[in-house]
């Protein structure tokens, strides 16, 4: 199904399916699609139909409710195995966000404490449902928090796509942004393209325009220079799984910023929910980097930009070490350095 309106949510549970924003489409078509069974959900994942880690989490979550809702064995032992396995599938998806591990973690404790199929299944889309309710309160704290680090004209770098169709509503790192707009507090914005997929040039560029931010689009190899003509006054960035020192994994190409930001002397920000944060890992050195498909830097929109048979590297994401952050933007409050004594105090 295709429709040129913009929904105001960028995932929606629909009962008898998913209806998700496909992000491949942008900017060219805004295009909602129907997922209809866990295969279609984890299809969505894994080619990057939905992408950014709290909506991962959430269409996971929704996509569990309704592989339960279409399950059709009387015995619970069975339904519950069943169930099980639909998990398991979609946490195999995607490696690094550590938001669609939480959200399965959740729907699985449910499933377990579940005592007849019924009780199962209204229990797990209520459960996808809090989720959702959760991640959208988060991101609106998140933007609150952000906006108070900031000053009236000031100018911001952003990577990737952290924004309202990366969650449930108005995303981590560009939250901020979305209320800046709604209270008349200019700001702004220049995005980084953010080789290889271009998430910044497709979907933050796109996002920004809609709400009508002041938004200029820059290839990732003049931030440097941008940073230094335009007077930049921080970055921010949203995080894929941020580990108990601090660590930050986030798309590819962060971590270059993060050191531009020290040599310029600016503030770098990130901004994630608590659910992003793994306390399990130490480091950084510990958080799994998804490797993607060589074809997505030697092909643009299906056009080839590269010779044939070179070798590839394509790493998804990078991992900033917590001494090059200046503050880390929760729904709880910003975390200062010592992460690693500070983060507890923030993440349960």
């Amino acid at each position: 199904m295709t429709t040129t309106a913009v929904l105001p949510y960028s995932v929606q549970w629909d009962n008898s399916h998913i209806t998700l924003l496909n992000q491949q489409a942008l900017p060219a078509i805004t295009e909602f699609i129907e997922l209809h069974s866990v295969d279609d959900v984890y299809d969505s994942i894994l080619t990057l139909k939905v992408r950014g880690a709290p909506a991962i989490g959430l269409t996971a979550a929704f996509g569990v409710a309704l592989g339960a809702k279409q399950e059709t064995s009387t015995d619970l032992g069975e339904f519950k195995k069943n169930v099980k396995r639909h998990i398991e599938k979609l946490a195999s998806s995607r490696p690094t966000a550590v938001n669609l591990f939480w959200a399965l973690k959740r729907m699985e404790n449910i499933l377990l404490a579940a005592q007849s199929i019924a009780t199962a299944k209204e229990a797990l889309e209520l459960e996808a449902k809090a989720i959702f309710a959760q991640d959208e309160e988060m991101c609106r704290k998140i933007g609150e928090h952000g906006l108070s680090l900031f000053s009236k004209g000031d100018s911001l770098l952003t990577h990737c796509n952290a924004g309202g169709i990366a969650t449930a509503r108005y995303g981590t790192a560009l939250a901020p942004f979305h209320l800046a707009k709604e209270r008349d507090f200019p700001l702004k914005v220049y995005a980084c393209e953010t080789r290889p997929v271009l998430q910044g040039a497709r979907l933050t560029a796109w996002e920004l325009m809609q709400a009508g931010v002041d938004v200029t689009l820059i290839s990732d190899n003049m931030a440097a220079h941008t940073i230094q003509q335009k007077q930049i006054n921080g970055i921010i960035v949203g995080a894929d799984r941020i580990a108990a020192n601090g660590d930050t994994a986030n798309k590819i190409g962060t971590l270059g910023l993060a050191i531009l930001a020290k040599h310029y002397g600016i503030p770098f920000y990130v901004a994630a929910p608590s659910t992003t944060f793994d306390l399990t890992l130490e480091s950084g050195a510990s958080i799994p980097i998804e490797e993607r498909d060589g074809a997505e830097i030697t092909y643009i929109q299906g056009v080839r930009v590269a010779p044939e048979n070179v070798n590839t590297f394509n790493p998804a994401f990078d991992v900033t070490p917590h001494h090059l952050i200046t503050s880390i933007i929760t729904e709880n409050g910003i975390i200062t350095p010592g992460f690693a004594h500070n983060i507890p105090n923030f993440v349960k």
